[in-house]
């Protein structure tokens, strides 16, 4: 059997090293639908990241999958001048996102080889993640057809598998679909967005499941993500679901980033959400959230 452990693009690491995670974010990223507002400047990037870093990060896990711009190539060199951890995806998001998709029928070919092999250019870093999409109440068939294809990724690695629900919608057709009829094990499965949707009944199912549940974008400037944030996490800690808790910035677009943007971006996790969650849930439930739970939850026995 083979030790856990986070899958970087400088290689893999134990992950009691992690330390404090933005559980879901991006550097990089380009889409069709959101054209004039990619991120891909370099220099902006590094900046993002030793803004987090001062203000106490150690970890980002990016959520950039398959031609959305990731920018492989580049990760290597910002990991090690930030001195942050960055995590790399495969993966593919909605059909919307994309000109052209890839060859839908050897999606799971994809996947498994930047997981194993890497992305090419520069220095080939693997990737450690596998993002998928659902779409608003409910899984259309590119939906069902890319899950499929990560959990045969997911089967062939160990990689987790982190899930994007449009407005935090069907993460419990998710669960079905991912961990039941596909047998992924739940404790390998990211749940996105969850902010979006803030039912706590919904979130306390899903969470009994054994599955991640992420709580990411937060104080976004064009819709509410976190007016009952606190209240949800203080829900779930409650009913004994601390352990299953995550946070991301999920920035998407340049104008939210903090370096070169309005923000609030990546160090508002740190600066502005970490010390809120202190003063409502406690020290003990904020580390948790922030290094122990996002170092077992992108940790894997990979294959």
């Amino acid at each position: 059997m083979t030790t856990p452990a986070v899958r970087t693009v400088l290689g893999d690491l134990d992950p009691a090293e992690l330390g404090v995670t933005d559980a879901h974010d991006h550097l990089f990223l380009s889409s069709a639908k959101l054209p004039g507002q990619e991120l891909d400047d370099p220099l902006a990037a590094a900046a993002e990241l030793a803004a987090f870093r001062a203000a106490g990060g150690r970890a980002v896990i990016q959520w950039t999958p398959y031609g959305m711009g990731r920018r492989a190539a580049e990760l290597p060199a910002l990991s090690r001048a930030s001195g942050v951890h960055l995590v790399a995806a495969t993966g593919l998001h909605q059909a919307g996102h994309y000109e052209r998709l890839p060859d839908l029928d050897t999606l799971a070919e994809l996947f498994v080889r930047e997981l194993t092999r890497g992305i090419g250019g520069g220095e080939a870093p693997r990737v450690g993640l596998i993002k998928v999409a659902g779409g608003y109440h409910g899984l259309d068939p590119h939906a069902r057809r890319t899950m499929t294809a990560a959990a045969e990724a997911h089967h062939a690695t160990g990689a987790p598998i982190a899930v994007h629900h449009e407005h935090g919608t069907a993460a419990p057709e998710v669960v079905e679909l991912l961990c039941g009829r596909l047998a992924v094990p739940p404790s390998s499965v990211i749940l996105g967005h969850l902010n979006r949707f803030p039912e706590p009944g919904i979130h306390q199912e899903l969470a009994a499941t054994g599955a991640y549940l992420a709580f990411d974008g937060p104080s976004r400037a064009h819709h509410a993500t976190d007016w009952r944030l606190l209240d949800c996490l203080a829900a779930l800690a409650g009913a004994g679901h601390g352990e299953r808790l995550l946070l991301g910035g999920d920035t998407v677009v340049r104008s939210a980033r903090a370096a070169d943007g309005e923000g609030p971006g990546m160090p508002f996790l740190l600066t502005g959400l970490r010390p809120r969650l202190r003063r409502a849930l406690g020290e003990e439930q904020t580390d948790l959230i922030f290094r122990q739970n996002p170092a077992r939850a992108f940790a894997a026995d990979w294959r």
